[in-house]
């Protein structure tokens, strides 16, 4: 229209016949209908090369479901050790990914260093533990802790993943593990009475646990020997089958046997007053030495035994559930109340008269008297425990 407006407006222009007014009108047009479909064309390229980028076998998932593929569930992706090619736990992306797509339902625990939250996520229950931003210390630690390389063991805590949620005004942190809904051991025990073969199951499945903590596999694909440094039925879950994993990794100790030194964390908490070792009330332990450290570990684990066993059932006759020395000190003692009772006056729990009319329960009183030496190096080892459970366990045919 333009250019016939043009044409018409000026007198001396030459006259055009159809053919030309045909072109000049016709040319525009093409051009602008082929550089429209030029344009759709390049869009729905761009669109098809994002949609491309964006499928879950690339660096970014679609759907966080999408992770656990070919039947896989989240227990298959826990303890399959060749899932990050170095068996430390899942990759980096993978535990983002699942931590961000979480749904909390309830909580489940308060402790000392925030939350525990039960949560679902794609169809499976989890555990959320949540560090307010002041603990990051002890969260960084007990991430770290989890995913050392060939740390899994049935007998542990499942870790999943860890990651810090931040909303602009605050931040969260989470670990994420496996969810076991009895609880912790020390919330078992309150609830339950336990046969001979559960207390042998629970027990022979710490001693499990412990001995694969403190062992040091050696070679590319190793692991350093570890120290828990607060074991207590609190630490410790129970799980679906009635055996135990422990958890709480968070104050735990690292030693490299080349080198010769020990990885302690930058943390000023210390362990539970209660359930700390004669060498640790009085400052006598030579922090220099790591077999220092798996001693103590002993000792509280002889305290944990203790408070399984007064649990077991013998001929109708059980105790009701009380922690350790629960009759010389108070609820929340101080160190200097657990030196007095347990360095000063050597006392240590009572072992009730009624053990010995039963053989199970006469071993087991033997192996807290072993763990509970104020000598250290007198103690027994956590592989020695385990073994001496199970040979009590064939010999009460009980399935642990």
């Amino acid at each position: 229209m333009f250019f016939l407006f043009l044409i018409k407006a000026s007198p001396n222009a030459p006259k055009l016949g159809p053919m030309e007014l045909t072109i000049i009108i016709t040319v525009p047009v093409c051009l602008l209908s082929i550089a429209a479909v030029l344009t759709v064309w390049a869009c729905q390229a761009r669109q098809c090369t994002y949609r491309k980028k964006k499928r879950p076998n690339v660096e970014e998932p679609l759907s966080e479901c999408n992770l656990v593929n070919a039947g896989k569930t989240l227990k298959d992706l826990i303890y399959d050790v060749t899932a990050s090619g170095s068996g430390s736990g899942l990759p980096l992306l993978v535990q983002r990914t699942i931590a961000r797509t979480i749904v909390l339902q309830e909580i489940v625990g308060k402790g000392r260093f925030g939350e525990v939250w039960h949560g679902r996520w794609c169809g499976e229950d989890v555990a959320v533990k949540i560090f307010s931003s002041r603990d990051e210390r002890s969260w960084f630690r007990e991430a770290e802790i989890y995913q050392t390389v060939m740390l899994r063991h049935e007998n542990i805590l499942g870790f999943i993943a860890a990651d810090n949620k931040d909303n602009g005004t605050w931040t969260q942190l989470w670990l994420v593990s496996e969810y076991h809904e009895q609880g912790s051991l020390y919330d078992y025990l309150n609830r339950n009475i336990v046969t001979v073969a559960g207390m042998i199951k629970l027990a022979l499945s710490i001693a499990s646990g412990l001995a694969h903590l403190h062992m040091e596999i050696v070679g590319t694909q190793g692991k350093p020997a570890i120290a828990h440094r607060d074991i207590k039925s609190k630490n410790i879950l129970v799980k679906k089958c009635e055996t135990c994993a422990i958890a709480d990794l968070g104050l735990a100790v690292k030693h490299d046997s080349i080198l010769n030194t020990i990885d302690i964390p930058q943390n000023p908490k210390v362990g539970t007053k209660r359930y700390m070792a004669p060498e640790m009330l009085d400052d006598t332990m030579n922090v220099n030495i790591f077999e220092s450290f798996k001693r103590a570990d002993i000792y509280s684990v002889g305290l944990v035994y203790w408070e399984i066993a007064r649990r077991c059932s013998v001929g109708g006759i059980v105790e009701e559930y009380q922690l350790p020395y629960y009759d010389m000190v108070p609820s929340d003692p101080s160190i200097e109340e657990m030196r007095k009772v347990v360095c000063d006056q050597k006392f240590r729990p009572s072992i009730p008269n009624q053990w010995q009319s039963c053989e199970a329960l006469r071993v087991m009183g033997r192996i807290m008297r072993e763990c509970w030496y104020a000598n250290g190096a007198a103690r027994l080892t956590a592989l020695r425990i385990k073994k001496t459970i199970s040979q009590l366990c064939v010999k009460e045919d009980c399935k642990a």
